[in-house]
């Protein structure tokens, strides 16, 4: 993500908040990103972001900084936009291994597969809260549009 944000032109921040969960951490992150004037924020899909996605929801509302999440949820439930694999592809592959799996093929002998499809949501009634505008290039990329 350095790289591609670098070759773009884009300064990345990184907020670091350790292994474990701890709240004081996270708020900390989250301060720091609102004095060096982050212009967003993208978090990551560990498990440990999806199990406290209440909690950084409610830190990115509190910063008042637009944020993109791995995971559909978040832009359904009222966040900015999500970029996520395609779950139908995801279910269509899984159904895949099983069924060789079940024909008899060793599960350690089977490739490691990355999604191939992603979409795109983004939630237009956050947008206007934060006073952004979408570029409507983007608007028409987008696989939903959460007015």
């Amino acid at each position: 993500m350095r790289e591609a944000a670098q070759s773009a032109g884009v300064t990345v921040f990184g907020a670091v908040v350790g292994d474990s969960f701890q709240e004081p951490e996270y708020r900390r992150g989250f301060a720091a990103m609102v004095k060096e004037r982050t212009e967003g924020v993208i978090v990551g899909d560990q498990a440990e972001f999806l199990g406290h996605g209440p909690f950084i929801v409610e830190l990115v509302a509190e910063s008042r900084l637009p944020a993109i999440y791995p995971h559909r949820l978040f832009a359904v439930a009222g966040d900015l936009m999500a970029y996520v694999p395609d779950q139908d592809d995801r279910i269509r592959r899984v159904a895949g291994y099983i069924d060789r799996i079940l024909k008899g093929a060793n599960p350690g002998d089977l490739p490691f597969q990355q999604p191939t499809t992603f979409e795109l949501i983004i939630n237009l009634t956050t947008a206007k809260a934060l006073g952004l505008t979408i570029p409507p290039s983007l608007l028409q990329r987008a696989d939903q549009v959460i007015e």
